[in-house]
């Protein structure tokens, strides 16, 4: 194999990769029983601070929203959990129409024409979103506000590596864009949890003949003006906040969506309905834009795994709590969030960052570096916000939703004012 690709061994096949990414040394315990290794395993588990046992104020991209039980009751059914991908739709009636109601109801969510039926998860599938608007505009660079969360933009820089096409990180107040500009990528909410004008910059990005794309929160969108209503050309979402437990961080699901107009460059796959010979109801898979589907050269996407199982959760999620359970949800994570933000704007020695109108996320500068303030809320059951000092010196991301109750933000908030004092 290697003669034939012209390296003389395995180290220079591997020679772009940095030499500490390379044959790790792993300190592993020596063989065990399944005894000992349950044992063992078990032990480790312990070592995680967990939700529940916890109060828990951390988000940045995963977060904690209440799942009714009717979610986990339905799609832990057998022909669920087994399920994979509808190769044969003939005899994959109920996939089928399980990601084409997730397909409608995502397209509702966004406000956008079509959707399809779901990718890896919300990072990956934004970089997809860069992808296809190159491939849209014939355009090689991409403006991504400075102001999307920086894992989001480590994401879309190696998508974007292998194509040949440059990531510019331009500034939220004055994006810098030219005929070369494929599209202008922003987040809403943006990193810090703050609502920005997505209308504002749609129509920056339409006069430099680029296209606009948004990463939005899925369940924010229950509430503000969707993306699909501000201009948006596509929009990538994470659909975790709808009935996806954390689990620490996957199996995910993303949410892609686009204007009609582009659905031909649509990556993943497309269910459609229709009617068959006997004019029964019928889903098919209308568009499967990867290798195995069509010619290499014009594939899409190479995306293989099926999320249809995630997907399913969030679609029970959706449709189990209907427009106005989901928009009760979000108003709910609303109030709190700045319930929390007031109680902490008051301690001595923190201060909230007025960034304008946040939806379930702030960021707060603390008296001390928060990692240290981390280690020291777990003394009081308590998991804080992410490290953000690299954005704000001593800075914090500090999260609450719906399902934080009054007697843990009241807690929290005294933790911090106890903590602070000893600075």
């Amino acid at each position: 194999m290697l003669d034939t690709i012209g390296v003389d061994s395995v180290d220079e096949l591997f020679a772009d990769k940095q030499q500490q990414h390379r044959n790790p040394t792993l300190d592993l315990p020596p063989p065990m029983s399944e005894c000992d290794l349950k044992r063992y395993f078990g032990e480790l588990a312990t070592m995680n601070k967990t939700p529940g046992e916890y109060a828990c104020f951390l988000g940045a991209g995963s977060y904690r929203h209440h799942i009714p039980a009717i979610v986990r009751q339905l799609t832990s059914r057998s022909e669920f959990m087994t399920a994979y991908t509808p190769y044969q739709p003939e005899i994959s009636q109920g996939t089928l129409q399980t990601e084409f109601e997730f397909q409608t109801l995502c397209a509702q969510l966004t406000g956008m024409d079509v959707a399809n039926a779901g990718m890896y998860d919300g990072s990956t599938s934004l970089a997809e979103a860069v992808l296809m608007a190159s491939r849209v505009t014939r355009r090689t660079r991409v403006a991504v506000l400075d102001s999307v969360s920086p894992a989001y933009i480590s994401v879309l820089r190696t998508y974007a590596e292998p194509p040949g096409i440059t990531v510019d990180v331009v500034s939220a107040d004055n994006p810098e864009l030219n005929e070369d500009t494929a599209c202008l990528v922003a987040q809403q909410p943006n990193f810090l949890g703050y609502i920005q004008d997505m209308q504002a910059i749609a129509d920056r990005a339409h006069d430099a003949g680029a296209l606009f794309v948004v990463y939005a929160d899925a369940l924010s969108m229950a509430m503000f003006t969707p993306p699909g209503d501000c201009g948006a050309d596509i929009v990538a979402s994470e659909g975790q906040a709808l009935g996806v437990p954390p689990t620490f961080g996957g199996p995910y699901v993303g949410i892609f969506a686009c204007k009609q107009s582009y659905i031909r460059q649509m990556p993943g796959r497309i269910v459609g309905r229709t009617v068959d010979s006997q004019g029964r109801t019928a889903y098919v898979l209308t568009l499967q834009t990867r290798e195995q589907h069509i010619r290499r050269e014009r594939a899409t996407s190479n995306i293989c795994t099926s999320v249809a199982l995630i997907a399913l959760m969030s679609t029970v999620y959706m449709a189990a709590n209907g427009r106005h359970g989901m928009r009760r949800a979000a108003e709910l994570t609303y109030q709190k969030a700045h319930y929390l933000a007031s109680l902490i704007g008051g301690i001595p020695g923190y201060s909230v960052v007025d960034g304008g109108v946040f939806f379930q996320e702030f960021a707060v500068q603390c008296p001390m570096p928060p990692s240290t303030l981390n280690e020291r809320l777990l003394e009081y059951k308590i998991i804080g916000g992410l490290d953000i000092s690299e954005q704000l010196q001593n800075g914090m991301l500090i999260c609450a939703t719906e399902v934080n109750t009054r007697e843990e933000i009241d807690a929290f908030a005294a933790a911090l004012a106890e903590i602070g004092t000893t600075v």
